[in-house]
């Protein structure tokens, strides 16, 4: 198991955000997290990324134990995540945006960053095509491939993507789950979250259901695409 959430509370001052929760991530696979706004799927992602303190309950990493560990530690020990509304740096060129993303990085100039680079460019090329321009000016799928090509940057083991579908047209939503699960054939480990339920539990290994701050259902992504109660909630009836 190379991510453990176990028993894992978070509060936003008196306001309970996740109580209680407990799941894991296998090393290579694709991990879902599903359920509707304010179910507590990006305080999850947070709180596994470093973003948010623990109330009760631990996160481990690869065997270690990183719950009170600082975001920029998690990083280097291989957790890298590309955030909800993609949080790019608007003012910055594409190039420094993916340099960013390597801020933990000492071998800029090697053979490696070069390579890991050029990954980015073979995964998103309209991203080499922009590589001068400022990020501010790119369109909203533009902006959520720079979000995800600065989070493989770091050269991540485990990458958490939270709502890489969201405001995107149809077409490119499709073109980003492909791209999802081509970085997880390359071997990163994914953790994603999703409202686009349909695309997450097609291509998951492993599901979640959050609803309210507790996981209330899980199994495999086929499991979960097949549960009626999960159809009728978040599928509208049907995969």
């Amino acid at each position: 198991m190379l991510l453990e959430v176990d028993g894992l509370c978070v509060n936003y001052g008196h306001i309970e955000a996740i109580r209680d929760i407990t799941f894991g991530v296998e090393l290579g696979q694709i991990t879902t997290l599903i359920g509707a706004n304010g179910a507590g799927k990006t305080t999850t992602l947070k709180t596994i990324s470093g973003l948010r303190k623990v109330r009760q309950g631990k996160v481990v990493f690869d065997g270690k134990d990183i719950t009170h560990l600082p975001s920029f530690e998690r990083v280097k020990l291989g957790i890298s995540q590309a955030p909800e509304g993609r949080g790019i740096f608007p003012g910055m060129t594409v190039r420094e945006n993916l340099d960013m993303g390597a801020y933990v990085r000492n071998d800029r100039k090697t053979k490696a960053y070069a390579e890991d680079l050029e990954r980015v460019f073979q995964l998103f090329p309209r991203l080499e095509e922009r590589i001068n321009q400022s990020a501010g000016t790119m369109s909203g799928g533009e902006q959520q491939m720079l979000a995800i090509g600065r989070a493989l940057m770091a050269r991540p083991r485990l990458i958490l993507l939270d709502e890489p579908s969201m405001g995107l047209a149809p077409r490119l939503i499709q073109q980003i789950f492909s791209i999802i699960a081509e970085i997880n054939q390359q071997g990163t480990t994914v953790l994603l979250v999703e409202q686009n339920a349909a695309q997450a539990l097609r291509r998951a290994d492993h599901a979640h259901v959050l609803e309210t701050g507790e996981i209330v259902r899980s199994g495999t992504g086929a499991e979960l695409a097949g549960d009626e109660s999960v159809k009728a909630a978040y599928l509208g009836g049907d995969l």
